[in-house]
This record gives structure tokens, sequence and C-alpha cells, in this order.
């Protein structure tokens, strides 16, 4: 890292709206090399002031700037004197506070659109070099600019929306009306990556190399000589915590993972094996057997919520416990990321986002009178993955499909039981072996099985078989809100079907699952 830089110092503000690609606006900036966080509409001036931005991104929304009582613009942030970009709603809520005029549209955009961008663009210039004129973008509104505010030009159009962007460059305001954050815009990631680099001159320090030195650093000073104490899950985030830690403290650190019983095939191997001293990972690794402990728990309960708080409440116990065997103990460590800190609540519209405490062990930190140390709680997940490769974890541990936090007990339907978890596991890494060897694992942003509780008659070899159902689940998706199912081969499923019934004794049927998200939601309980 540049001697003396703060890797935070050169950060844009992202204002919040509502819109459901707010956090896709805040990962593009990151992607060009830039810090930026996200803070809802209606954040105190004083905070946005200290907060001191090189430029603002004003995200879309759900309102409507034609209404009476709308989300507005901070008064602090036009007053900043630095670039602004308005999105969609940002961009109509600039136009109506600056003078201009917004009013509903007869004919509404949703979806693609190609917009025709005028010679004296400035945000939208990188585009024009590379396409000419014309630029095929993704629309969302139903409103738009019909008068912009004095001293702005209007710097592209569409056949429906003649003011589809607009810009005062003397100001250094800006507005369109297309989402740049979503893939479907043509370029998208360029006007982002011009905007935050270029327009607000920051120079690119957030990047993996930088982002682990300084968290090292802070752990460091943090942490002093005292000791640590890590639930590991075998996931990428409690994962990527433990190499952080072990490169900033080495052996102040302890590991303590938990074999509920409901786990992965091979899983508790696979991680040991891989936080092994062998692999230069310095840290103490404490390996707890609490099958049996968790299973008696969870005996005869069927509902999914009373499972989820067995498994929960019964991790914390057994956690707990082996914590207090380590001497010396003063940080607990988790694996929180940025998407779990923001939370949609607490502003007067109902958009904003508030900061969600203790995501991911509720509790715990009070529980044992520990100080709490998240050194992932300013990252999304993809730059997580990206910190991971450069501490030197496993790609296959890094990229792996993510896996609920209880475990395969929300993917047995109705009562956990040690014999449905050993045949969902032997299904569930057939499925997943079979994806590997298809060069389909990595096409597909999860991919798990199911266990049905459902008796179905078969017949394998001369013998009638009654057994279970397995059902099959894989989707793709790029923010895990929305969800397509995963059009796989049919020889594919057909293989893997298989596989599952001649080679697992208790089931005799196998079932794709052919829906979306919405309305179905990704896991199944």
């Amino acid at each position: 890292m540049q001697t003396g830089q703060d890797i935070h110092d050169q950060r844009l503000l992202i204002v919040d709206f509502g819109s459901q690609y707010t956090q896709l606006i805040a990962r593009r900036v990151r992607e060009a090399g830039v810090y930026c966080e996200i803070h809802p509409f209606d954040a105190p001036d004083d905070f946005l002031r200290d907060f001191a931005p090189r430029g603002v991104i004003l995200s879309g929304g759900p309102e409507s700037t034609t209404e009476g009582h709308t989300p507005r613009i901070p008064e602090a942030v036009m007053a900043f004197g630095v670039p602004v970009l308005g999105i969609c709603y940002g961009m109509q809520a600039m136009a109506a506070q600056l003078g201009g005029a917004v009013s509903p549209s007869n004919m509404r955009e949703f979806g693609h659109a190609l917009i025709r961008m005028e010679p004296n663009t400035e945000l939208l210039q990188p585009a024009r070099d590379a396409e000419g004129s014309e630029l095929s973008v993704w629309m969302s509104h139903g409103d738009k600019v019909t008068h912009v505010p004095a001293g702005f030009d209007v710097t592209a159009s569409t056949p429906s929306a003649p003011i589809a962007a607009m810009e005062d460059r003397e100001r250094r305001l800006y507005g369109v009306q297309f989402h740049p954050e979503v893939t479907h815009t043509q370029l998208g990631s360029d006007i982002i990556r011009h905007f935050a680099r270029d327009l607000c001159g920051c120079e690119g320090l957030w990047n993996a190399a930088n982002i682990v030195d300084e968290a090292v650093a802070h752990v460091r000073h943090l942490v002093g000589d005292e000791r640590v104490v890590l639930g590991l899950s075998g996931g990428v985030d409690s994962s990527v915590v433990a190499a952080l830690l072990s490169r900033a403290i080495g052996d102040q650190l302890t590991c303590v993972f938990v074999d509920n019983g409901l786990l992965r095939k091979n899983e508790r191997q696979e991680v040991a094996q891989t936080f092994a001293p062998s692999n230069a990972l310095n840290l103490n690794l404490v390996v707890v057997d609490a099958e049996e402990e968790f299973l008696q728990r969870l005996a005869g309960h069927e509902d999914p919520e009373a499972k989820r708080k067995i498994i929960g409440n019964t991790f914390i116990d057994v956690f707990d416990r082996e914590a207090h065997r380590i001497s010396g103990v003063k940080w607990l460590a988790q694996g929180t990321i940025y998407p779990d800190v923001i939370e949609s609540a607490a502003s007067k519209f109902g958009k904003a986002h508030v900061i969600k405490s203790h995501h991911n062990v509720g509790g715990l930190p009070e529980r044992m009178h520990l100080k709490l140390i998240e050194p992932l709680r300013e990252l999304f997940k993809d730059e997580v993955r990206q910190i991971g490769m450069h501490l030197g974890l496993p790609r296959q541990m890094v990229y792996r499909h993510p896996f609920p936090g209880p475990g395969l007990g929300v993917r047995i339907l109705g009562a956990v039981r040690k014999e449905a978890a050993e045949v969902l596991r032997e299904a569930d890494a057939i499925f997943l072996e079979e994806l590997h060897a298809a060069d389909f694992y990595d096409r597909v942003s999860q991919a798990f099985a199911v266990y049905l509780p459902v008796k179905s008659v078969g017949v394998v070899g001369d013998a009638r078989r009654y057994a279970d159902v397995i059902a099959l689940r894989a989707v793709e998706t790029t923010d895990f809100m929305t969800a397509r199912w995963a059009h796989l081969p049919y020889e594919l499923i057909e293989r893997v079907s298989n596989r599952i019934i001649n080679e697992i004794e208790g089931v005799s049927r196998v079932v794709y699952d052919v829906s979306s998200k919405p309305p179905a939601t990704i896991e199944w309980e």
C-alpha cells in the first residue's frame, strides 16, 4: 500500500432512495477501485458533511417526484461542490429540486432501450468513444424529466424519453434515466468507473492487496497481544476471516469448528486439511463432534423456524462451552460482510438502511462477555472472495456455493433424522460431483439436493423399493434476491438421477425443481 495513504479517504457516497439496485451501484464503484458506502437519503446533514465524499451517486427508487411527499436529495449533498450522478429517480429528484420538471410518462420504459448520445457529453464519453452515438441500456421508469434545470444540457435521448441523460458540466452534476450499474447496460461499468476515477479524481486504491494490508494493521492495533476465538464453519466468509486473522495475529487465534452432523460430505476433513499448519496458516483449530447433541435436540421437530432456532441455540451452547476452555480469550471474530450490515428499515419512508449488529451469531458476544471483531464488515461477497484468493485459500473453498447456517437441517424437510442426513449427504455429493465433471458447477450460482419425506414406489433390479424422494435444485442469479432455475442439460440431470437411485438404497425417485425466485425461495425451508 502506498505510504501514508488511507484507502478510505478517497470515497464516494451512495445516497439510497430504496432501489433494488443500490448495492449493485456500490459494487460497481468498488470494482473501479474506489471505496464507497451506502447511506439513506434522510441521513443527518452533519453526518454527511463529516463523511466528506469526493463524489456522490443518487440511486434509483420506487417513489415518484410528481407526488407530494417523496424522498429528497439532502441539502448537504448539493452543497458539497463535488460531482453528483443521479440515476433514474436520482436524476428526476435532481431535476425537480433544481428547477426542472418531471412528469408521469404515457409510455413507461422497462427493459432494453437504445439511447442516442450527444457529442457534448462528459459522463458518457467512454461509451461514445467506443460505440459511437448509440448505446444499448436498461430502463426501468414510469416518470421522466420533461424540462432540464437552468445550466443543464441534454446529453442523451430515446424516442419515449427525450431527456435520457443531462449534465451541468460547470457544477459537475450529471443525470441518467437508465441504470448503468446493471449488466444489461452496455459499457455501464465503464461509465461508473469514468465517474468515480476521472470525474471524481479517485486513484483506485481499493484493491485486494491494499484491503488486506490495512485490515492486518487494524487487527494488530485493535487486538494487541490478546487472544481471539472464531467459529469456523467452512464457508467462504469465516474461512477468509480465519486466513486474515492468521496473517495478522498468528497463534493468538483459535478457530472452533463444530460438526453438527448436518454438514456436506467430507466437510469436516476438508476444513481440517485446509487449515492444517502444513498449509502455512498459523492458527489453532479445535474440532468439536457435536452431532449427537444437535440431533437429540432436533428430534421430532418439523417446523422450519423451530429447527433453525434449535440449531442456532445449540451452536451457541456448544461454541460457548468450547470457547471457555481456551484461556485468555478476549475477542470473538465473526464473518459479517457489508450486505449483512445494511438492512432495509428505519427511514420514515421505509426505504433506508440501518446498521444490524451481530448478524452472524446473535447474542453470542454479550453472552460470552467478549469484544467483537468483524474484519470483513465493509466488504461485498465478491470482494471477500478476491481477498481469499489473495491470502492463498484454495479456489474450491473460496468459490464454493452458499450453504445455509443450519446446514442440511433445513434441506431435510420435516423432522431431522441421522438416516435422512446420511442419505441427503450422499445425494448432494453425487449432484455436485456431476456438476463439476460436466463443467456446470461454476455456471450455476447454487446447487444442492433436498430430502423429501415422501414415500414413492420404485423398482430397482427385480425388487420393489418403497423409499423417499430426493429433489435437485440449481439456480442462476447475480444477487440472490431473484433467481432463475438453471436449465441444466437433460442428460446431466438423467445421469445424476440414475446415480442417486442406483447408489443410495434409501431413494426411489429423483425430481428437479423448476421454480424461480420469486415466487419460490431458493432454499426449500
